[in-house]
């Protein structure tokens, strides 16, 4: 009996480790695609976004030193050489918690992405949703000029 709940706790705390290790954050960027020196970028806004995703990544950009700003699809600037979008998931757990967040760069003209960023993390690794913004942000802009 003994022996059988050492191998218990063992499997426990196992699948526990591994649940607490869930998380990560990768950035892709389109074969032959750059960003080149674009300091212009225009955030679109998600109809559904009720918690404000844009204005993170658009004031997070500008922190960055880049020329951000936040919209509707239909308005983008004439001047913006890159147009950003997302995509955020969210799970419940105690409180509400994002679990995961899609941020890619588009051509301005074309709107073929040229990077993808994304950040995922569950419960036990859980980050703000300013901690992902910028998780997503370093991570696209390093993928960028590697």
């Amino acid at each position: 009996m003994r022996r059988l709940m050492f191998r218990y706790f063992f499997v426990f705390f196992g699948v526990l480790a591994l649940a607490a290790c869930a998380n990560r954050s990768t950035a892709t960027l389109s074969p032959g695609e750059n960003l080149g020196d674009a300091k212009r970028f225009y955030v679109v806004t998600l109809p559904a976004d009720e918690r404000g995703i844009d204005r993170l990544i658009s004031n997070r950009l500008n922190e960055m030193g880049y020329r951000s700003t936040v919209g509707r699809n239909e308005a983008t600037p004439d001047d913006t050489e890159v147009v950003v979008t997302y995509a955020d998931k969210w799970m419940w757990d105690i409180t509400m918690y994002m679990i995961e967040l899609t941020i890619t760069f588009r051509n301005a003209e074309s709107t073929f992405p040229i990077l993808v960023g994304n950040s995922y993390h569950t419960s036990l690794t859980r980050l703000s949703p300013e901690e992902m913004v910028d998780e997503v942000l370093t991570k696209m802009f390093t993928e960028a000029k590697s």
